[in-house]
């Protein structure tokens, strides 16, 4: 159950709400149980009203598995199912649910949309592209079809490309929908004061829904983060999270930063609730890492995550080298084996998280060559980011 709510994924689910337009993983040997005993999957529908009404949809679409209305619901549902857990099975059922369209290069354009967004947060990001390229081809006036693909096109470093999609959308959405879908490529290619700029002019106009806010407001905190004003990031942070104590990314993002901050004890209340969300469970671990008194609990913790990553290879999941490279680095001490997964995960995605771990798996095993593809980086894109400069600093 590895997933970090990365940017593309808070931004997708979060503009969908915003913008009220929202009307395959890649194939591995399956894995086989020993015997009946072995759990493969538990999902907390009994304790879970929305998982108990996704469960009762599935088995309305398996009578009718070509109800195209019903398959959308279904796919719909097990997405946020899956950003608010931090799950991917259930990204499983809803490409299940789209089944008889997976492979339709002409399918629905609903059925574009969701497969797109799928196909994203599995990390292929081509394959999305090719769907939202054909839907904005058939209408470019798709808003949410161009700010996913704005979102995509950041994620993988394409940054001016991205801009232009959101240039588009300035005739068909809010003014802080813009912002925000403009602020990730600006800012991570030389233009973070101005993305912060605009964020803030924007955040005070007034009927914009608390949704959009709380997203604004979680962009105007991470780039503050990295253009390294520490008291801007941590007010944007409180606000966003008083908007929506829940969200698991924002909840993630300000983790990150108390961990930054040297304030690991603070992390534990943000995150002590949210164990049955790995991308949590792994703030979790590094917080109570660094705290004598929480050495039992850090001793199971570690346990458990290790085993769910463990779970995952099983499964021929790849999909979350991420954070499975800041385990084995700050937690297993394995430098070599953090710095292969951090390759690995650099080829696939170029999120600032994405440079960091690759940063620092690279300081800690030495390797000058993997420290040059950060650098390269930064000199290309103008990455302005205090945490990766300041662990390149002490590289040196």
């Amino acid at each position: 159950m590895l997933s970090m709510c990365s940017l593309r994924w808070h931004a997708i689910c979060v503009a969908t709400t915003a913008l009220m337009l929202c009307a395959g993983a890649a194939v591995s040997t399956p894995y086989l149980p020993a015997n009946d005993d072995v759990v493969l999957e538990r999902l907390p529908e009994k304790g879970d009203p929305a998982l108990r009404e996704l469960k009762r949809m599935r088995a309305q679409l398996a009578a009718t598995p070509r109800n195209l209305e019903v398959a959308a619901v279904v796919a719909r549902r097990a997405i946020d199912a899956s950003r608010a857990s931090g799950d991917p099975r259930f990204l499983g059922q809803a490409q299940a649910a789209l089944a008889p369209w997976w492979s339709a290069p002409e399918a629905p354009s609903v059925v574009m949309l969701l497969r797109a967004t799928i196909k994203q947060s599995q990390h292929d990001f081509d394959g999305a592209l090719v769907d939202l390229d054909r839907l904005l081809k058939a209408d470019p006036r798709a808003a949410q079809a161009r700010l996913t693909r704005a979102t995509v096109l950041t994620v993988v470093g394409r940054y001016a490309d991205a801009q232009g999609d959101c240039i588009e959308l300035s005739n068909l959405a809010t003014a802080l929908v813009v912002a925000g879908c403009l602020a990730p490529p600006t800012s991570l290619s030389g233009g973070a004061e101005r993305a912060y700029a605009e964020l803030l002019r924007v955040l005070v106009r007034p009927g914009t829904d608390a949704v959009t806010i709380e997203w604004a407001l979680t962009l105007a905190a991470e780039i503050a983060r990295r253009r390294g004003d520490a008291v801007a990031a941590e007010r944007h942070f409180r606000a966003a999270l008083a908007l929506d104590p829940a969200d698991a990314y924002l909840k993630g993002a300000y983790a990150d930063f108390l961990l930054d901050a040297g304030r690991p004890r603070d992390v534990l209340p943000l995150v002590a609730a949210d164990v049955t969300n790995d991308a949590l469970l792994l703030r979790l671990v590094l917080a109570e890492q660094r705290l004598p008194d929480q050495r039992d609990a850090f001793a199971a913790h570690r346990a458990e995550m290790a085993a769910r990553f463990d779970a995952a290879r099983r499964r021929g999941d790849s999909l979350h080298r991420r954070e499975e490279a800041r385990f084995r680095l700050a937690v297993e001490g394995d430098a070599a084996g953090a710095l292969v997964l951090a390759r690995d995960n650099w080829k696939v995605q170029r999120e600032p998280a994405d440079l960091r771990i690759l940063v620092d798996a690279a300081k800690a095993a030495g390797d000058a060559g993997a420290l040059r593809l950060a650098t390269d980086w930064i000199a290309k894109s103008r990455l302005e980011d205090a945490t990766v400069t300041a662990a390149l600093a002490g590289s040196r």
